[in-house]
C-alpha cells in the first residue's frame, strides 16, 4: 500500500472499500475497515467510505460501517464529534436489520459519551420498544431483559405498568405461562386504575380488563365487587363495568351480581337501565332460572322502556335456551300495553307467532296489531306481523283467517313500502299452493328443549391481542380502529402525523352528533394539515387583509372552558392562536387552519356577556365556497359537541 498522506492512499482505500468482491466477503470487508481505520492521519480519508457503507444495500456492510464509526471516533478521540455522522447513525435506528440497530445504539453511546450518551426521545423509544422482539436473539438474553423489566411492574404509575406489561407479553410470546404470570401480577394495578378518580384512566383500564378476560375468563372473578357501579360515575364507565360483570359471573357470585344488576334496571338513565337488562339476558344463557325470574319481576313494573327491553331479551332467550320457553310465555300476557318501541313490538310479535301454543290469547293480541297496521310506520313490524299471523293461522285457522285476509289485502293493495308488499304477495301465492307447502317452508323444526346452549367460542390466546395492548384498539374495538386508521392514512414512517382526513375526526364525535356531520366522498373530503403553526403577527396581518367570508350564530350556554375547547379543536387540526381566560367578558378566541391545497381558514369566536349564543366569523385566503362550507361543518360539529358535553 502507498505511503499515507499521498493521493494514492485515498484511491486505494476507496477501491478496497467499494470493491463488490470485498463487500461480498464479510470477513474481508471487516478486516479492511479494521486495518485501515487504525492508521494515523487517515481519518479525513476514511469518513466518506464509511458514510457510503452506512447507506449500503447489504445489511452486513451497514453493520460493520456502524461499528467503524465508533472505532474511528475512539481512535481519534481528540477530534470533535461530527454532527453529520451522528445524524446518519440516528437515522439508522429505523433500519430493518436488528443488528444494525443494536450496533447504532452502541456506537452512539460511545461517540456521545462525553455529552451524556445517546438521546432517546419519545418517538425513538416507541419505535425501539415495538422492535424489541427482533433485537433479542436467544432465550437467555430474553429472560435477562425480563428480569430487568420486572421492577416496572411494581411502579406507582399506571402508564409505566401497562407499558411494561405489553413489553412482557410481546417478548414472552413463546412462553404462555410467563404471559399468564405477568397478567396475574398486574391485576392489582389494573384494579386500582379501574377505581381511579380520573375518568379517562378508569375507562381505559376497564377496556383493557375486558381484553384480558377474552383469554383469562375468571381472572378478576374474586374481585367482582370492584366493578359495581357508583351513582356518581359517568354513563360510559357504568356501561363498561356492566359488560365486565357479565364476564365475571360464576356459581359463587351469580346471586350477588344479579341483585346488583337488578338495581341498575330502574336507574334514572334509560340507556343504562336497558343495558343492565340486556346484561341479565346475557347471564341468563348460563343461569336461566334466576334471570328469567328477575326479568319477569321487571315486567311487573309496567314501565315502557323496561318492558320493551325485557321482551327483546325474552325473544333471544327462547331462541337460545328453549327450556325457558314456558316461563317466558307465562310472563308475557298483558305486557303489550306497555310497548311503544318498534324493536319491542317486533320482538313480541315474533314470540307470539313462534310460541303461540303457550300463549292462549296470542290471536287477539295480534289482532290489535293487525287493526293498527295502517298507522304502523316501521316496515319490519309489518313484515313480522305477516309472518306471525300466517304461522298462527296454520295452528288456529278459525281465529286467524279473517284478520290474515284483511292484512294481506292491505299489504298487497295499499301498502307503499315495497318490501312489505313483496312479503304479502309471497305469502298470498304460497297459500295458493296449499297448506302443506306453507308448513314445509314456513314452519321449520323447533329446537329440542333438552339441548343446552351451544358452547361459547374458545378462549383467545394472549398473542392474538398482545400487540393491541396499551393502544386505542381496546377502546375502539379492532374493526372500528381499523376504519379510523384507514381514514387517518397512517402509511408512514417516523413520528410525524400525516395529513388528517376529517372522516377520522368524525369517529371521535359522539353518536348523537354524527348526524350534524356532512358525509363527504373520500376524494372530496376536507384535509386539514396538522401542526400548521402561525405566529400572532402573521395571523393579525393576514386577518386584517381579508374580508369575512362567513358569519353565523351558534347556541351556547355558560362559560367556555379553554382547555376542553382547544383539545377538541386539535383533534380536527384546527390550531388556537389566542384565547381569552375563563370568565372574560366578552370572551374571544382566534383560530387558524390550513387545508392540503394551501387554503387558509382564520376564525374568530365571540361570546358576548350574558349572551347564550356564540358568533363565528371565518375568513378565507381563497374564495372556495364548497371547501368553506365543509370547514364550517367541522367547526359546528366541534362546538356543538363541546356544548352538549357541558349541558
Amino acid at each position: 500500500m502507498p505511503y499515507f498522506g499521498s493521493e494514492d492512499v485515498v484511491k486505494e482505500l476507496k477501491k478496497a472499500l467499494c470493491n463488490p468482491h470485498i463487500q461480498a466477503d464479510r470477513l474481508r470487508y471487516r478486516n479492511v475497515i479494521q486495518r485501515v481505520i487504525r492508521l494515523p492521519g487517515v481519518q479525513e480519508y476514511i469518513q466518506q467510505p464509511i458514510l457510503s457503507g452506512l447507506r449500503d444495500k447489504a445489511s452486513y456492510v451497514r453493520r460493520v460501517a456502524v461499528l467503524g464509526c465508533a472505532k474511528m471516533h475512539n481512535l481519534h478521540g481528540d477530534s470533535e464529534v461530527d454532527g453529520a455522522l451522528v445524524h446518519e447513525l440516528y437515522s439508522l435506528l429505523r433500519d430493518q436489520d436488528p443488528i444494525v440497530v443494536v450496533n447504532c445504539l452502541r456506537s452512539l453511546e460511545e461517540i456521545l459519551k462525553h455529552e451524556g450518551g445517546v438521546v432517546i426521545n419519545k418517538p425513538i423509544a416507541h419505535h425501539l420498544l415495538n422492535r424489541f422482539g427482533c433485537l433479542i436473539p436467544n432465550e437467555e438474553e430474553l429472560f435477562d431483559i425480563l428480569n430487568l423489566l420486572d421492577s416496572f411492574l411494581k411502579s406507582s404509575s399506571p402508564g409505566v405498568v401497562i407499558g411494561a406489561t405489553k413489553l412482557f407479553l410481546i417478548l414472552a410470546k413463546k412462553f404462555p405461562h410467563v404471559q399468564t404470570d405477568v397478567l396475574v401480577r398486574v391485576k392489582g394495578p389494573l384494579l386500582a386504575a379501574c377505581s381511579s378518580e380520573s375518568r379517562e384512566l378508569c375507562f381505559v383500564a376497564l377496556c383493557h380488563v375486558r381484553q384480558i378476560l377474552h383469554s383469562l375468563p375468571g381472572h378478576f372473578s374474586s374481585h367482582y365487587k370492584k366493578f359495581f357501579c357508583s351513582y356518581w360515575e359517568p354513563h360510559y364507565i357504568k356501561l363498561q363495568k356492566v359488560e365486565v360483570l357479565c364476564e365475571l359471573v360464576n356459581d359463587e357470585n351469580v346471586q350477588q351480581v344479579l341483585e346488583e344488576l337488578r338495581g341498575y334496571c330502574t336507574d334514572v338513565s334509560v340507556d343504562f337501565a336497558q343495558a343492565s337488562i340486556f346484561a341479565i339476558g346475557n347471564i341468563a344463557r348460563t343461569y336461566t332460572d334466576q334471570c328469567v325470574q328477575i326479568l319477569t319481576e321487571l315486567l311487573g313494573l309496567r314501565q315502557e322502556h323496561i318492558t320493551t327491553v325485557v321482551v327483546q331479551t325474552f325473544r333471544d332467550l327462547v331462541w337460545l335456551c328453549p327450556q325457558c320457553t314456558e316461563a317466558v310465555c307465562q310472563a308475557l300476557p298483558g305486557c303489550e300495553e306497555n310497548i311503544q318501541d318498534n324493536e319491542g313490538r317486533q320482538a313480541l310479535i315474533w314470540i307470539l307467532g313462534n310460541h303461540e301454543e303457550g300463549i292462549p290469547n296470542a290471536p287477539y293480541v295480534l289482532e290489535d296489531f293487525a287493526e293498527n297496521a295502517k298507522s304502523e310506520t316501521f316496515p319490519a313490524v309489518k313484515m313480522e306481523l305477516l309472518t306471525a299471523l300466517l304461522r298462527l293461522f296454520l295452528s288456529r285457522p278459525a281465529e286467524c283467517q279473517d284478520m290474515l285476509g284483511r292484512l294481506l289485502y292491505y299489504c298487497i293493495e295499499e301498502e307503499k313500502d315495497m318490501a312489505v308488499r313483496d312479503r304479502g304477495l309471497f305469502y298470498y301465492r304460497l297459500l295458493l299452493l296449499g297448506i302443506d307447502d306453507v308448513k314445509r317452508i314456513l314452519c321449520s323444526p323447533k329446537s329440542d328443549p333438552s339441548l343446552g346452549l351451544l358452547e361459547d367460542q374458545p378462549e383467545r390466546p394472549v398473542n392474538s391481542w398482545a400487540s393491541d395492548f396499551n393502544t386505542l384498539v381496546p377502546v375502539y374495538g379492532k374493526a372500528h380502529w381499523a376504519t379510523i386508521f384507514k381514514h387517518q392514512g397512517t402509511d408512514h414512517c417516523g413520528p410525524e402525523l400525516p395529513h388528517t382526513n376529517f372522516s377520522y375526526a368524525r369517529q371521535l364525535i359522539s353518536e348523537e352528533n354524527k348526524e350534524r356531520v356532512q358525509e363527504l366522498p373520500d376524494s372530496e373530503a376536507l384535509m386539514l394539515i396538522p401542526n400548521c403553526q402561525f405566529t400572532a403577527e402573521y395571523f393579525e396581518k393576514t386577518w386584517l387583509s381579508l374580508e369575512v367570508a362567513h358569519q353565523q350564530i351558534l347556541p351556547w350556554q355558560g362559560e367556555v372552558h379553554p382547555d376542553t375547547l382547544q383539545m377538541a379543536l386539535q383533534v380536527v387540526n384546527i390550531q388556537t392562536i389566542a384565547m381569552s381566560r375563563v370568565g372574560a367578558q366578552p370572551w374571544k378566541a382566534y383560530l387558524s387552519a390550513q387545508d392540503a391545497t394551501g387554503c387558509l381558514f382564520l376564525t374568530e369566536l365571540l361570546l358576548e356577556p350574558g349572551n347564550s349564543k356564540m358568533q363565528i366569523s371565518v375568513k378565507q385566503s381563497e374564495t372556495r365556497t364548497e371547501i368553506l362550507s365543509r370547514f364550517i361543518s367541522v367547526l359546528e360539529t366541534v362546538i356543538g359537541t363541546i356544548g352538549d358535553m357541558k349541558s
